[in-house]
C-alpha cells in the first residue's frame, strides 16, 4: 500500500461524504476502514464514503460498464453496503467533474440500484434520475416512545417508512432507529422519515439513515417523502396525467422532487466539493489496529 490514499471532502445538502478516488479498485476498503475514515472525532468525519471505481474494474458494477464509465460503490458511514445515495449520487458527479471526467450536461452512473441518469446544470445545481418507486403493500407503523403513527412503505431501490407527523420534535433525537412493526418488515433495516407540512406541495423532514443515524438530508428519502406526499394529496401523477413537484425542506438544505406520469422520479439539488487531501495510510492501518 502507498504510504498516503488521496481523498476528498464534500456535500449534498451537508449529507456528507469522505470521496476516495480508486479507478481500478485497488485498494480494499474493508468495512472496519471505512467507519474509521467516517468517525467524526478520530477520522476525516462523514454520513458514508463515496468509492469512486471504473465500471470495469469491480465485479458488481462489470455488467453495467458499457451503459456507465463510473461505478458508485457506495458505503454507510458504519462500513455496512447501501443499494443507493441520491445525495451521494450528486457529490459523485461534481467530483466527477472536478476531476475532470466529464463536463456540464448528462451522464450515466452506475449503481447497485442500477445506473442512474445525472445532469450537471450550468448553475451548479445537479438532477439525478431516481427510477421509479415502488410501493409494497400491507401496514406499517412508526414509533418513538409511547407514539405511534401509520407509514407509507415506499422503495427507492432501499426501503423508507414515511410518517407524517405534527411536528418534527416528535421524532425524538433519532440516534436510534425508531421501532417499525409489524417485525420482519424490514429485514435488513430500513430509513425512516417523519414529514410535517409547510405548504402547499411544500414538506419538511428529519430521517433516520440505517447505519448512519439521523443525518442533515436523505436524497433518496426526500423522493420517498415526495411520492407519499403525492399520494396522500391525491396527485399520483400516473393518475393525474401531470406531473407532481414537491419542495422537500431538510436539516442541510432545500431538494426539488418531480415524479413524472411514467413514474420516472428526477432529484434536483447543489452539490459542493468542500477539500482535497491524502489518508495517511499508517494511521488507517493503526485504526483497523
Amino acid at each position: 500500500m502507498s504510504t498516503r490514499i488521496a481523498f476528498l471532502k464534500g456535500h449534498g445538502t451537508e449529507n456528507d461524504f469522505v470521496i476516495v478516488p480508486d479507478p481500478e479498485n485497488a485498494l480494499d476498503l474493508s468495512p472496519a476502514a471505512v467507519a474509521a475514515l467516517c468517525d467524526r472525532r478520530a477520522g476525516i468525519g462523514g454520513d458514508g464514503v463515496l468509492h469512486v471505481v471504473r465500471s470495469a474494474a469491480h465485479p458488481e458494477a462489470k455488467p453495467m460498464a458499457a451503459e456507465a464509465e463510473w461505478f458508485m460503490d457506495y458505503r454507510n458511514g458504519d462500513g455496512s453496503i447501501a443499494e443507493m445515495c441520491g445525495n451521494g449520487a450528486r457529490v459523485f458527479a461534481r467530483y466527477l467533474q472536478h476531476a475532470g471526467h466529464v463536463g456540464e450536461g448528462d451522464l450515466a452512473i452506475a449503481t447497485r440500484a442500477g445506473v442512474k441518469t445525472v445532469h450537471i446544470a450550468k448553475d451548479g445545481d445537479v438532477t439525478v434520475g431516481m427510477g421509479r418507486a415502488r410501493l409494497p403493500e400491507g401496514d406499517v407503523t412508526v414509533s418513538v416512545g409511547e407514539h405511534g403513527w401509520p407509514a407509507r412503505n415506499v422503495n427507492m431501490g432501499n426501503p423508507h417508512a414515511v410518517a407524517f407527523v405534527e411536528d418534527l420534535a416528535h421524532a425524538g433525537n433519532l440516534y436510534t432507529p425508531p421501532p417499525v412493526s409489524p417485525a420482519g418488515t424490514y429485514p435488513d433495516g430500513v430509513n425512516v422519515e417523519f414529514v410535517v407540512d409547510r405548504g402547499p406541495r411544500h414538506v419538511a423532514m428529519r430521517v433516520h439513515e440505517r447505519g448512519s443515524g439521523e443525518t442533515r438530508s436523505c436524497g433518496t428519502g426526500a423522493c420517498a417523502v415526495a411520492v407519499a406526499a403525492a399520494r396522500r394529496d391525491g396527485a399520483d401523477p400516473a393518475v393525474t396525467g401531470t406531473p407532481a413537484t414537491y419542495t422537500v425542506d431538510l436539516p442541510g438544505g432545500r431538494l426539488v422532487i418531480t415524479e413524472r406520469p411514467d413514474g420516472q422520479i428526477e432529484m434536483t439539488g447543489p452539490a459542493v466539493i468542500v477539500a482535497e487531501g491524502e489518508i495517511d495510510a499508517e494511521w488507517l492501518e493503526n485504526a483497523l489496529g
